[in-house]
């Protein structure tokens, strides 16, 4: 391997030729700030395009900030947020929905990475009661933090419970590409379609610099939105530079040769090492991430050379993931490595 093709995350990768191109054009003219210039407003109707035309559409930095300010506009104090004990929200973001909406995280145990039926009803009591917060919003992740991917199906009935109980269906949505790519469907038949109200569309993972995407699908419960995004310090100055890189991943289907690139190099991943002693692939293998356990002894030999996470200790189970600018050699380079490895005892 070159040495500079990481497998920790698929954040460690580049920035795609296009995006940079698009932010290069961006620089050429001066330009109204704070969103307020053609670009933002040609990025928006993009967005739109894939999601509905009666989407509201806000570019933020990044993640955690897509996904807590979102939710800070349909969450109160007192509400609580229901997701699974792996959620990105709950694990990763450094207590920020606490912090900066004040509300509860209610986990539950995750079943390959998802949140099921049963474990959404098994959140929802003491709704009316004074004495416990109120459960506001379901929060799922796609793809979920084990690489699996929720079917239409599966998102449809997590959002007809949440709806029959007054709740609100929010997806972080930072390799939501990978999952429509793993399914052969467009954007919106994963979100809008089946009940989503609230979306954090990811593009850092998927070849841009830096951006991500607050999307409402009902705009009413957009209207506070322009403040909350200000306070919570993502307003850019200079919003065309995150509404250029949006603009070229949707406009002529980069986004999804994207992610059918890294998704495909997780899957040569797998296979390659399928049926190799020393190496059992824990998770179904659905977008750009592989799920492994091998020997603690092998880990150390292998991260001695490649970057990536152990995702549980105690299990030896390490984390994989492929990006948009994973190449072939890259991934054989690394099987032959692993197979090293494991082999050494």
């Amino acid at each position: 391997m070159s040495g500079n093709r990481f497998f920790a995350s698929d954040n460690t990768a580049g920035i795609h030729p296009a995006v940079l191109s698009a932010l290069a054009r961006a620089a050429e003219d001066h330009a109204a700030a704070y969103g307020d210039d053609a670009l933002t407003a040609q990025a928006i109707e993009r967005v739109r395009e894939h999601f509905g035309v009666e989407v509201e559409v806000f570019f933020v930095f990044g993640g955690t900030a897509a996904n807590v300010l979102g939710l800070k506009a349909v969450v109160a104090s007192h509400q609580a947020i229901i997701c699974t004990d792996v959620a990105h929200i709950n694990v990763d973001e450094c207590g920020a929905p606490e912090q900066f909406i004040g509300c509860k995280l209610l986990a539950a145990l995750q079943v390959g990475g998802k949140l099921t039926l049963e474990q959404v009803a098994s959140r929802l009591g003491g709704i009316g009661i004074p004495h416990h917060v109120q459960p506001r919003v379901v929060s799922i992740t796609q793809a979920t933090e084990y690489g699996t991917v929720y079917r239409p199906d599966e998102i449809q009935a997590l959002a007809h419970l949440a709806h029959s109980k007054g709740l609100f269906l929010h997806m972080d949505g930072a390799r939501l590409a990978n999952a429509a790519a793993s399914l052969d469907l467009p954007l919106r038949a994963l979100t809008g379609d089946v009940g989503v109200d609230l979306l954090s569309f990811g593009g850092t993972k998927n070849g841009l610099l830096a951006g991500e995407a607050v999307v409402f699908f009902d705009p009413a419960r957009a209207r506070q939105f322009h403040f909350i995004r200000k306070q919570g310090m993502q307003l850019a100055s200079k919003m065309r530079f995150l509404a250029a890189q949006f603009d070229a991943l949707l406009a002529d289907g980069l986004w999804l040769r994207n992610a059918r690139r890294a998704n495909g190099m997780a899957s040569r991943l797998a296979a390659g090492l399928a049926g190799v002693d020393g190496v059992t692939i824990t998770q179904p293998v659905e977008a750009n991430a592989v799920f492994a356990i091998l020997p603690p002894a092998a880990v150390r030999r292998l991260q001695a050379t490649y970057r990536f996470y152990v995702w549980d200790e105690e299990r030896s189970e390490v984390r994989w993931m492929t990006s948009f600018d994973t190449a072939e050699a890259d991934v054989d380079e690394f099987v032959s490595a692993i197979r090293e490895a494991v082999s050494l005892g």
